[in-house]
């Protein structure tokens, strides 16, 4: 663990104050949802809480599939790091955090799809090797809680049948994650 020098004091009502470089640094934001660790000499741990990556395996399982049907690179993403990539070698994406291109498309709630002539959204800042030709945010109860991308290396078109993939395995997490 890592010690920051910040000291915060609790207030009458039990609350505490995350500082400002801490929340962006770890890219805590309002609403996110964290979850709290105690531990046996005192410490009090709090950790950001990702519904989809208690799914990771199923993420995994989808990815792979869609991977294979559709012959793309495919990733799931939650609102922070990749948490499922198939078709490229799992180190190059898994568990890197997300580029600010694709927070913007999932914050969007709209499906995010390349055109022809331009340049996908990259999926990792400061890293262009790969970028997006297709993202659908997987939303539940409301809430963005990641995203599912096709991607390539070079300038690739999604084809119906990726767009389509893409939307029907976002609306199947996020119906899976609201129960």
């Amino acid at each position: 663990m890592k010690a920051t020098g910040i000291v915060r004091r609790i207030d009458d009502l039990g609350r505490v104050v995350i500082p400002k470089e801490i929340r962006r640094t770890m890219r805590i934001r309002e609403g996110d949802p964290l979850e709290i660790f105690t531990e046996k000499d005192g410490e009090v741990i709090f950790k950001k809480y990702s519904p989809i990556g208690e799914w990771s395996e199923t993420a995994s399982l989808l990815c792979e599939a869609m991977s294979r049907t559709s012959e793309r690179f495919t990733a799931i993403a939650d609102r922070d790091v990749y948490i499922a990539v198939s078709g490229v070698s799992k180190r190059e994406l898994h568990e890197k955090h997300i580029s600010a291109e694709i927070e913007r498309i999932m914050e969007a709630r709209r499906f995010y799809q390349r055109t022809g002539g331009e340049g996908g959204a990259p999926l990792v800042d400061g890293y262009d090797k790969f970028s997006a030709d297709a993202a659908a945010p997987i939303i539940s109860g409301g809430d963005v809680l990641g995203c599912v991308i096709f991607f390539s290396e070079g300038d690739s078109l999604p084809g119906d049948a990726e767009i389509k993939l893409a939307q029907t395995a976002a609306a199947f997490l996020g119906k899976q994650l609201e129960s």
